[in-house]
């Protein structure tokens, strides 16, 4: 939406109040597009909502609903439908959205498996079928029930409508013993062009798509009206099974193929980013022509055993991708272009637009990224990659996908005005007037005004208070710009002097709307109560710029006190020393996130500020190692180097983890053990100079084995 909130200017109970509003939006459109058979928004707008609570969830992960979307498949099964509940789940794909997003799976599938970048990898794709997904059990070659997709985990049954399908055969000859076999439920344009003439003409209710019509076939409480639709069904995957169909993907497909399924004839193995992204731009010049619904390309590991070792995340596999064809676009007027400055000083454009639908929403609002975008030439008069001279007035195109907010995406220079200039961005902040500075190679510009610009200072306290930070019970984020506007917090530290500062600072507060003598004192008990924090809270609640909860709770781990924290990060110099090579050898924190802390750090009127905070806390609670039970490596610190021959690093550092160790990328003093492969260089040498335990693959495994 338009007025949507981008989701780094969010506190938490923003965040907390568009979780709910997206579990509620995400939660209609299910039971509308799953159960009824009557999708209330379209596919994109229902990419973009899940999206956006994906994101907000990775920036706020502590206000993670119960009822997350991101944990759900589908809808609950709907009731007059006896239930199956699926051997194996039926889980929903991850989206990629553009050439990127699959250049950047296929990436991160080599990465897990440990495969370099020449080595061969093959992954089939298919064109996405927009139908109702459907799972045929057969034993001993007889069909012996069909269930809807449901929830994932338990679906429908639909059995004997199923029968009625054409495409699905009765028997199978030469199949495994027991076999699952998936697939999609779709209609032809024809045949829905048609079912929907006879439904007008019966004065019945015609259907929006096919997709609905199909899905509202299947679902037919009376097989016999599912028999008199014309229903198509292409199988693509498999369930359980007894004995394997083939040893690759490819292979599964011939061989579901050779059993008398219809399979689509558009699949193909290919071989690297290339030829994918082809074969995906095929699949799409065919679309109009197909004579059925698809909305993009699915990418699947054609090896099975690869996709075996790969697995999978909650509700999705790491082996596959859906590849979304483009959401809508439209044209549109520029009217103006205006700054945004967020909690960390980051000056966003954001171009108001003559109001347009795009997808089924209105839109006036959009994002121009960065200045480098909107400017399409560097300070040199050089072309800027992706850059694209967007001026106030331009015509331009807006494009809406899975993004946040929908985006600017192009420009058409033969509708430029002629008195259009190019836009000179700020390089002073609209809200306090500090210098606005870009470092080097970095795209955003930042306003250096810190706790004295009113963003970031209202920002950054609100985050102070949040609930994975200090969460103050009764000082929210309304409150929290309450005290900021009547000058009484304009700092951490100033939270805790409250009371001190106004005498009782009961006389002051309790006459305020909204408050009286009892919540007065019960603010002031609770910041009290607040005196003492875990210091993993109180290095999240500084609102340091790259250091969100996780990589908190990393820091706290690794250092364990303040005082230890606090002297590293005094002591660090950038890219050089001891203290520095501590703290880049943490797993999980690089270069760019230490340099940041590092300065900051060091900053003389942050470090006053959060000197003064320290001042008023009574204690910083360590942050103890987590524990597992009957681990014997729970709480020591290993370090992997060298090539290891029976897992990948990522498999090992996931396992180590899992029994409770830290999984260092450097040496030191602090290390426990080192787990030495063939090529291991200095670490290794390192390790015998400290007297550190070395270990190969196999003592490590042995090491861990049963545990």
């Amino acid at each position: 939406m338009s007025d949507e909130r981008r989701v780094s200017d969010m506190t938490p109970d923003e965040a907390r109040a568009e979780l709910e509003r997206l579990a509620r939006l995400l939660g209609q459109a299910n039971l509308a597009y799953h159960q009824e058979d009557a999708p209330e928004i379209s596919d994109a707008e229902y990419d973009r909502l899940k999206r956006r609570n994906a994101e907000i969830e990775a920036a706020f992960p502590e206000l993670k609903r119960d009822d997350s979307p991101s944990e759900q498949v589908g809808a609950a099964p709907a009731e007059g439908f006896s239930k199956i509940t699926h051997e194996r789940p039926m889980l929903s794909l991850g989206n990629a959205f553009t050439d990127e997003d699959v250049t950047e799976f296929i990436r991160s599938v080599r990465k897990y498996l440990g495969l370099s970048d020449d080595a061969a990898l093959a992954v089939t794709a298919e064109p996405k079928i927009d139908g109702l997904s459907l799972s045929l059990r057969y034993e001993g070659g007889a069909l012996v029930h069909a269930a809807t997709r449901g929830d994932g985990r338990v679906g429908e049954n639909v059995t004997a409508n199923a029968r009625t399908i054409t495409d699905i055969p009765e028997r199978l000859t030469g199949a495994p013993d027991v076999l699952e076999v998936r697939g999609e439920v779709f209609m032809s344009h024809d045949d829905f062009n048609a079912l929907n003439s006879r439904q007008a003409e019966a004065r019945a209710k015609t259907f929006a798509n096919p997709r609905n019509a199909a899905a509202g076939s299947l679902r037919q409480l009376d097989a016999s009206i599912t028999a008199a639709r014309p229903l198509g069904f292409f199988a693509y995957a498999w369930g359980a099974h007894s004995e394997p169909l083939a040893d690759t993907q490819m292979g599964a497909i011939e061989r579901l193929a050779a059993l008398g399924f219809r399979t689509n004839d558009l699949t193909a193995r290919c071989e690297g980013v290339d030829d994918i992204l082809a074969h995906y731009r095929d699949i799409e010049a065919r679309r109009a022509t197909l004579g059925y619904d698809i909305d993009g390309v699915v990418y699947k590991v054609d090896d099975l055993a690869l996709q075996g070792r790969l697995g999978y995340r909650s509700t999705t596999p790491r082996w596959a991708i859906a590849h979304k064809f483009p959401a809508e676009t439209a044209w549109t007027r520029l009217e103006a272009i205006d700054i945004q400055v967020g909690r960390t000083g980051a000056l966003s454009p954001v171009a108001r637009l003559t109001p347009v639908t795009v997808g089924g929403v209105v839109v006036s609002n959009a994002t121009l990224h960065n200045e480098d975008y909107i400017a399409g030439r560097d300070s040199n008069g050089e072309p800027i990659r992706d850059g694209k001279d967007i001026r106030v007035g331009d015509w331009v195109k807006v494009y809406r996908a899975g993004d946040v907010i929908p985006k600017v995406a192009d420009v058409d220079l033969s509708e430029r005005p002629a008195d259009a200039v190019p836009y000179d961005f700020p390089t002073v902040c609209p809200e306090c007037g500090s210098e606005a500075i870009r470092e080097p190679g970095d795209a955003v510009r930042r306003c250096s005004g810190g706790l004295i610009c009113p963003a970031q200072a209202v920002e950054k306290l609100k985050h102070f208070v949040s609930r994975a930070a200090f969460d103050i019970e009764g000082l929210g984020a309304k409150q929290v710009e309450q005290f900021f506007e009547d000058g009484w917090v304009r700092e951490p530290a100033e939270i805790f002097t409250l009371k001190k500062r106004f005498g009782s600072g009961l006389q002051q507060l309790k006459n305020r709307e909204g408050w009286g003598e009892k919540s007065a004192n019960n603010l002031f008990d609770a910041i009290d109560e607040r005196r003492r924090i875990p210091l993993n809270r109180l290095i999240f609640s500084l609102g340091l710029r790259h250091v969100g909860e996780a990589a908190a709770m990393l820091l706290a781990r690794h250092y364990g006190t303040w005082d230890a924290f606090d002297a590293a990060m005094r002591a660090a110099v950038v890219d050089e020393g001891p203290e520095w090579e501590d703290l880049t050898g943490i797993d999980g924190v690089g270069a760019v996130m230490a340099r940041s802390l590092v300065t900051t750090m060091q900053q003389e009127r942050e470090r006053a500020s959060i000197d003064r905070l320290i001042a008023e806390l009574t204690e910083v609670e360590p942050v103890a190692s987590p524990q597992t039970e009957g681990s014997p490596v729970a709480g020591k610190t290993v370090v992997f180097t060298g090539t290891l021959e029976r897992m990948t690093r990522a498999e090992a550092k996931a396992r180590a983890e899992a029994l409770g160790a830290k999984v260092s990328g450097s040496v030191s003093a602090k290390t426990d053990i080192v787990v030495a492969g063939p090529g291991a260089g200095s670490k290794e040498k390192k390790a015998r100079e400290l007297g550190v335990t070395l270990l190969d693959e196999d003592a490590w495994l042995a090491l861990i084995e049963g545990a």
